[in-house]
This record gives structure tokens, sequence and C-alpha cells, in this order.
């Protein structure tokens, strides 16, 4: 499986629309759990007020992504007023989503450098424009596959340093990564993993911690919590998600979540409900 495909399909990613059309004046963008927000300007001149108020001013067709939750403005030009749509990106409420925090509070583009952004934009604008039937899921569907492309643009440009963005783009890190998130049960140790990257365990280790953010060992440990989490919403037993995240029973996992969340897996499971 690619760099995107097994993370996108263990932690959901949902968009849905709530504006289309000529936006006049202000709109306040709260900070709300697990949401982020999507801009897309067609035409006119489009300004952005960020947390600390900082402005950016927009007057080109241009993707606004906003990843995480953040509270911000987006303020339309009375003399050239912006032609938008935007959606809520909605995660789902277990956890945190690893895609949406490996990526900056804000990414902005123009659609031009990328062609296929460029032509999902058109087929989105013209379903967004027009009075078709089907229209609004038509429209979540298509600013779902415009958030992969999104994704595919990051990685294909490296444009993340740090990261599990800038892990999975990097073409030995890669292959780690997918192996730990395709099988956390395996008993993954840091020569195994060196050796995916063919380089040695000192190399390895400098280079996952310098690019990654965070030891092997941790990433790996972090990785099985997540998954741990999933598997416990889905009514499975402790027994059972421990075995299928590395660990010999429920107690070793209990361990491990009380060490990372202070809180036995029931404790958490709990809390959640």
């Amino acid at each position: 499986m690619d760099q995107l495909s097994n993370i996108l399909q263990r932690f959901t990613m949902n968009t849905e629309v709530f504006f289309t059309g000529n936006l006049c004046g202000v709109s306040y963008l709260d900070k709300l759990p697990n949401q982020g927000h999507l801009h897309l300007l067609r035409s006119g001149e489009l300004t952005f007020i960020d947390e600390q108020g900082k402005a950016l001013l927009f007057n080109q067709p241009t993707v606004i992504f906003v990843p995480l939750p953040y509270r911000h403005q987006i303020i339309g030009s009375v003399e050239n007023p912006p032609e938008l749509v935007c959606a809520n990106v909605i995660y789902d409420q277990t956890h945190s989503n690893p895609i949406a925090n490996a990526l900056p509070a804000l990414l902005h583009f123009n659609f031009n450098e990328c062609p296929n952004i460029k032509q999902t934009a058109q087929w989105l604008f013209d379903e967004a424009f027009q009075d078709k039937c089907g229209r609004l899921p038509m429209l979540n569907a298509l600013t779902d596959i415009f958030i992969i492309h999104i994704l595919r643009f990051v990685l294909n440009n490296k444009m993340m340093k740090h990261g599990l963005l800038a892990g999975l783009a990097h073409p030995q890190l890669s292959k780690v990564l997918l192996a730990i998130q395709s099988t956390p049960e395996y008993s993954w140790g840091l020569q195994e993993m060196a050796d995916i990257a063919l380089m040695s365990r000192s190399k390895f280790a400098e280079l996952f911690k310098q690019v990654v953010g965070q030891s092997p060992g941790d990433y790996l440990l972090d990785w099985r919590i997540i998954i741990a989490k999933t598997l416990l919403k889905q009514n499975k037993s402790v027994a059972l998600v421990a075995n299928a995240v590395g660990y010999e029973n429920g107690s070793a996992l209990a361990r491990v979540f009380r060490k990372k969340l202070g809180l036995s897996p029931k404790e958490w499971l709990v809390s959640k409900q």
C-alpha cells in the first residue's frame, strides 16, 4: 500500500460544504474540536485573518487549507467580492488525525501550481454554481477528492521538512513507516527498522528523529496506541486489542496506556462515551 492509503483508510477525513457563492462582509470561523476548514477561491479578492491578527490577501484562484482547529476570519472585498466554496474538514472524534497533525496551521497555494488540483477545482465550481440534481453529495465527494490532491501535492513537492508527512516523503523512511503502520503487531526492533531502510542502526535512528521528530520507538508506541483506541471504540476486548498491536496481554497494554495517557484502556474508553 502507498504512503497515504493506509492512514486514510484508518482515519476518516470527511468534508461538508457549508458555503458556495459570493462572500460579502466578514465570516468568522471558530476553533472546533477535530475540525479544520477548506476555502477555495475562484475569483475576486479575499482577506484571511489568522489567530494572531495577521492578514493575508488573496486575489488569484487559491486553495486555502486550515487542517487543524484554528480560529480565523475571511473577509470579502466590497469592490471585488470573492466567489468561494467553503467546507468543514471533519475528523474521527476518537483521536486527532495524524495527517492533520503533521501539517502546518495554514497551507495556501495557487491552483495553477498543480494541474490535478486545478481540474478538480473546476469540476467543483461547476457543481457549486449550477443547480444540478445531487449537487450537495457531489460537492462533498469532490472536496474529499480535493483533500487527497492537496496531500499528494504536499508529499510530491516535499513541502514538509519535519513530521509524519516529511517521513512519508522520504524514500527510505517511508518504507519503514508503511511497514509499522501495516503491521503494528510485529515485534519491531531498531535493527528490523534499519534493515528496511537499508541503513545502519545509528544512522537510521538519527535520521528518523531528525525528519519525523521522534525516535522510532516512540513513533511505534504512539501508532500502536492510536490503533488500540480505534479497536477499543469498536468494542473489541482489551486482550484482543493488545494482541492486535503487539502486546502479549491486556496487562501489558494497560501499562502502556497508563504511561502515555494516565488511564487504563477501559478507563479511557469510558471517558470517550
